[in-house]
């Protein structure tokens, strides 16, 4: 197995912050089975870091099916000698189209989604029967998420720094740089975060916090540049629904 993890958005525990949510869904990727891929075609030997950049440069829409998951080392009681153990799963299929805007559709163990239609972050939740709205704003651009969904700035947030091959990827790991006068640094709840990079597609971004708890999220059948209707990043809440707008 390949290893690399009401307003809170609710993950696989139900409970996980709204911020946490938005770096993990947008953060994304371990496929290593073939898919049915769209993507260009890079010279031999081209670095993670190149192929990234390029990703994000080309790649205007596009869309997927992705499977989350949220690992931990061993406790001391168990068995030392298994790697990582998945404790939380989840799968279902996204769609996006820069700048900003994206699905996240999770739809087993429960239907959840997560909306960016460029000015609102839209959660819905099927079985709560309840939408959450809020700004889009510093929320969405300091997250992962902006690197694959957002707008193409890349190298302006990050330093990107190649690292080792692994998993038939070549890895870059990204370093938010420091913003001069921000008052509590670049706001995420990782330690580290790196990107598996594969025939010019991200396939796999690895998130470690400072707990140690890591989460991985795998994409596939990866489409690029897809036709995608105006209305495809509306969303109206369903008769009868909750509904919480927050500031």
């Amino acid at each position: 197995m390949a290893v690399i993890a009401k307003s809170s958005i609710v993950l696989p525990n139900k409970a996980i912050p709204l911020r946490r949510f938005f770096s993990v869904a947008t953060a994304i990727f371990i496929s290593i089975a073939s898919s049915s891929l769209s993507s260009p075609v890079l010279a031999e030997g081209e670095s993670g870091a190149e192929q990234l950049r390029q990703f994000v440069r080309n790649s205007k829409t596009a869309d997927g099916e992705f499977v989350q998951q949220q690992l931990r080392a061993p406790k001391a009681n168990e068995p030392q000698d298994k790697g990582l153990k998945v404790v939380r799963q989840t799968q279902g299929r996204f769609v996006f189209q820069r700048p900003g805007r994206f699905i996240w559709d999770t739809q087993k163990p429960y239907e959840q989604k997560l909306i960016a239609d460029g000015k609102q972050l839209i959660m819905w939740d099927k079985d709560l029967n309840q939408a959450t709205f809020r700004p889009a704003g510093q929320a969405l651009a300091t997250t992962p998420a902006a690197i694959l969904f957002g707008e193409t700035s890349l190298d302006q947030h990050f330093d990107l720094v190649e690292a080792e091959d692994r998993l038939g990827m070549k890895w870059v790991a990204l370093a938010p740089k420091k913003i001069p006068n921000a008052k509590n640094g670049n706001d995420l709840p990782y330690t580290k975060i790196s990107v598996g990079m594969a025939n010019g597609l991200p396939k796999a971004l690895e998130l470690i916090d400072g707990l140690g708890s890591v989460v991985l999220v795998t994409l596939d059948k990866i489409q690029l540049n897809v036709d995608l209707p105006a209305n495809r990043f509306t969303f109206v809440p369903p008769a009868g629904a909750e509904v919480l707008r927050l500031n």
